[in-house]
């Protein structure tokens, strides 16, 4: 038996051993684990899963073990990835520190850095939330006015951040502060981290046509930022900003083959609407279906291989902008064609028999997907720049 082979069969009963039934599904919406300080878990298998798997680094299989991680390498992470795929086992946490700030610290961040933050991030043991858009300054991040007064020992920073995804429940923040004024604007930007807790910190909810408030506009008044909370050198976070945004980006991407339940879009028009001799019974929506099953299966081996490339040394850099593109036009289209499956029962708004209106809440939610994290029309402006070399 090969290494790889023996570590399949490792993993593989592992799995068997620690994943409860109860987490053998598609998590969706507020059913996923987001770990911190302050979370509400759904169940005590949910709080035991996530435990389990950051105790053994596989909330961050790919991290090193000395900061938390599983130490896996390229083909280890496949298997599990397959393993928990066989068993229909669920992610154990979802994390902005995982896909965001844990890269930028792993590749950025001083050793005690390291040492402070990723350990708690694999654990799940800290939220962490993203202080990048401002009121003017979106699209034109590098515009940002927030700014870090240099107080000696410690900045002051003050301004007013927008779009921070969960800010209300976060613990800690990275955040984007101009610490240089004087300096053109993608200079003397510096990316800072401090406790939510902070005196002078005020999340406060945005109200979504949805119904749901997973954004805030988050305030900072007169915030004490140490200075060895600084990401890499003062003044030098739009390089660290644009790898992090690469992670963002690829992240955001990923839901265009996020789980939305327990069946995939080819199973649910199934049961909504029958089949005849082997066909989904509605011929219109049978050839939307298949489009869309076709075009995901595409995306999967797409991201697949770029993933194989970064672990292989290569950065991921302006194709994140890619997957960012397709992957959040591909969740759009899914649930416009969920809609259409589901028929006038799609319009139900509240109540048990709607899951609390989880479909049209949702569908109005990816509307979302193709703004944040960077525009759809300037993600194809990258992707002509430099992936085309369109000028």
């Amino acid at each position: 038996m090969s290494d790889l082979q023996a570590f399949r069969q490792e993993t593989r009963d592992w799995l068997e051993d620690n994943c409860p039934q109860s987490m053998r599904s598609p998590s969706a919406g507020e059913d996923m684990c987001w770990g911190g300080r302050n979370f509400e878990f759904s169940s005590e298998d949910q709080k035991l899963w996530m435990e389990r798997m950051g105790a053994k680094g596989w909330t961050a299989p790919d991290w090193p073990t000395e900061y938390g991680g599983g130490g896996l390498d390229r083909a280890q992470n496949k298997i599990l990835k397959e393993e928990m795929a066989r068993i229909n086992a669920r992610s154990p946490l979802s994390s902005f520190g995982i896909w965001m700030i844990g890269p930028a610290l792993l590749k950025f961040g001083s050793e005690a850095l390291k040492q402070q933050h990723l350990p708690p991030i694999v654990r799940g043991e800290v939220r962490w939330c993203q202080g990048y858009s401002e009121p003017g300054a979106g699209s034109d991040l590098a515009g940002l006015q927030s700014k870090a007064e240099d107080m000696g020992d410690h900045f002051i920073a003050n301004g007013q951040k927008v779009w921070t995804s969960y800010g209300d429940k976060a613990d800690w923040m990275f955040c984007l502060l101009r610490t240089d004024p004087d300096a053109k604007k993608q200079s003397g930007i510096s990316l800072a981290l401090f406790d939510m807790e902070t005196p002078g910190v005020t999340p406060k909810p945005i109200k979504l046509i949805s119904g749901s408030s997973p954004f805030c506009e988050t305030f900072l008044d007169n915030v004490r930022v140490e200075k060895d909370q600084i990401v890499g050198e003062v003044n030098q976070g739009w390089t660290i900003a644009k790898y992090l945004l690469t992670h963002e980006r690829e992240m955001i991407g990923g839901m265009g083959m996020a789980a939305t339940g327990a069946d995939s879009l080819g199973q649910t028009a199934v049961k909504a609407l029958g089949m005849t001799e082997g066909r989904l019974n509605n011929p219109i929506l049978r050839a939307e279906v298949a489009k869309w099953e076709i075009d995901g299966a595409c995306f999967a081996l797409t991201a697949e291989r770029v993933t194989d490339e970064i672990k292989s040394g290569h950065g991921v850099g302006a194709t994140s902008a890619m997957l960012k593109y397709y992957g959040t036009e591909l969740n759009k289209r899914r649930f416009e064609t969920l809609l259409k499956v589901n028929g006038s029962r799609a319009m139900l708004w509240d109540g048990e028999a709607s899951k609390g209106g989880w479909l049209p809440r949702t569908w109005l939610r990816t509307k979302g997907n193709s703004i944040e994290g960077g525009t759809s029309e300037v993600q194809l402006n990258i992707i002509a720049k430099n992936i085309l070399g369109l000028g």
